[in-house]
């Protein structure tokens, strides 16, 4: 065999063709596509897009929206007011009808799973309706504020009244606890959801308890100031 620089050519080693350092190339590409996907598919989803506040709306049927069409409830109607006034939100709807002060307290980590930074907390009504004790309804509210402030989140706490027929102490007991709970948080207030709609006709369903469209309309126009300030408090 021939010699070259006095090395027999027959063992010399063989050539190969280097493909491994391309291999990774392709690797390392195919990697960053699928990052910048993962990018592209986070930007777009609601929950996560950049500058999106998400405010939690806790509460009952009054927050759920009950015997409207989609659309015509609490939370669509805020949302909408908040946009309207450039506000870049979106609102869970975290009525349950029915549900008790106790009820909202039980699903607050539930409520939670979407990392609100805000919150409305709405709740009490029906304590009120079935003649629960307002101690009660005051220490499950105060367990679900205590909650939201240790989570993070910052809170708009509405409040309820209770209907004469309850007698004094029972108003003054229920009606207080509200400003009461505010007060020992340091929350915005708000003090009754009902405000200028309780009790006019034209305003509620027929059940005389839960407003229609326009008593929902009067709600937001009410309480938009306070949401408004509650979502400024954030930065």
């Amino acid at each position: 065999m021939a010699q070259r620089n006095g090395i027999s050519m027959q063992h010399a080693p063989a050539m190969k063709r280097v493909t491994f350092p391309f291999r990774v190339a392709r690797a390392q590409a195919a990697a960053l596509v699928m990052v910048a996907l993962a990018v592209l598919v986070l930007a777009a989803s609601p929950a996560m897009a950049a500058g999106t506040k998400v405010i939690l709306a806790l509460g009952d049927s009054l927050t759920a929206g009950y015997g409207l069409p989609e659309g015509q409830g609490f939370v669509p109607q805020l949302e909408a007011a908040l946009k309207a006034d450039g506000e870049d939100v979106r609102i869970i709807n975290g009525g349950v009808s029915a549900d008790t002060s106790l009820g909202a307290r039980e699903r607050l980590d539930w409520a939670l799973a979407d990392n609100p930074g805000y919150a409305i907390v709405n709740i009490g009504a029906n304590d009120m309706l079935r003649g629960l004790d307002p101690a009660k309804t005051r220490e499950n509210i105060d367990a679900i504020l205590a909650g939201l402030q240790k989570a993070g989140v910052k809170t708009l706490l509405v409040g309820m009244m209770a209907t004469p027929s309850l007698g004094p102490d029972y108003q003054q007991a229920f009606n207080g606890l509200y400003p009461d709970l505010a007060k020992k948080y340091g929350l915005d207030f708000y003090p009754f959801y009902l405000d200028g709609v309780a009790a006019d006709p034209k305003l509620n369903q027929a059940d005389g308890i839960h407003p229609n469209k326009d008593g929902v309309a009067v709600i937001v126009g009410k309480m938009l100031p306070a949401v408004e300030k509650l979502l400024a408090s954030g930065g």
